[in-house]
């Protein structure tokens, strides 16, 4: 497995619809160990979760997952998903406000509106279909990877720019109060 190179704001392809994987392309050995890479990626950089276009690669895949993550430590376990051509499905009106910041956007965080309960179909790296419902903050997680494979970023999604901050200003001035609506969230969806 390798580290791949993970690009930034300002590349186009953060900002293009990726390409739908075909099943051909998934089985072949070349593209399984893409998806190894991918894993070995996020979790070397300490994300929730990273998108194909997040290396430069214009495919509609992403994978998650979050363990005693040191960069989201208010965000609940979430075994690893490795999620191919997904279909999101909101499930409610209600929004709850979402502190992100991004992988690709390095150094920046805000908050932006993410629905707390989805329903998200998607082939796994095996080619099997899988339905799952994700709620709270894992549900955000989802949204966040899937709006990078439509060329969407979490700083189109904020509402208002005075809460852009840097990582430090969002340790310094933001987290204990954004750690208890965290817990907040997850007593109330579990995730």
């Amino acid at each position: 497995m390798a580290v791949l190179e993970l690009v930034q704001i300002g590349e186009p392809v953060l900002r293009e619809v990726a390409a739908a994987v075909g099943e051909d392309a998934l089985a072949e050995p070349a593209f399984q160990e893409f998806l190894d890479d991918l894993v070995e990626t996020m979790r070397a950089a300490n994300g929730a979760g990273l998108a194909a276009p997040q290396v430069g690669v214009g495919k509609r895949v992403f994978c998650v997952e979050v363990r005693s993550n040191p960069r989201y430590p208010y965000k609940p376990d979430l075994d690893l998903r490795i999620l191919v051509n997904p279909e999101l499905r909101i499930l409610t009106v209600e929004r709850f406000s979402s502190y992100e910041g991004c992988l690709s956007v390095p150094d920046l965080r805000g908050r932006l509106p993410r629905a707390p309960e989805i329903e998200v179909s998607y082939l796994d790296r095996d080619g099997g279909p899988v339905l799952e419902r994700m709620c709270g903050l894992s549900a955000g997680t989802f949204q966040h990877e899937q709006d990078h494979l439509d060329g969407i970023l979490f700083v189109d999604r904020v509402e208002d720019t005075r809460t852009l901050t840097t990582w430090d200003g969002f340790e310094r001035h933001h987290a204990a109060a954004y750690a208890a609506e965290a817990r907040t969230l997850v007593e109330r969806f579990g995730s």
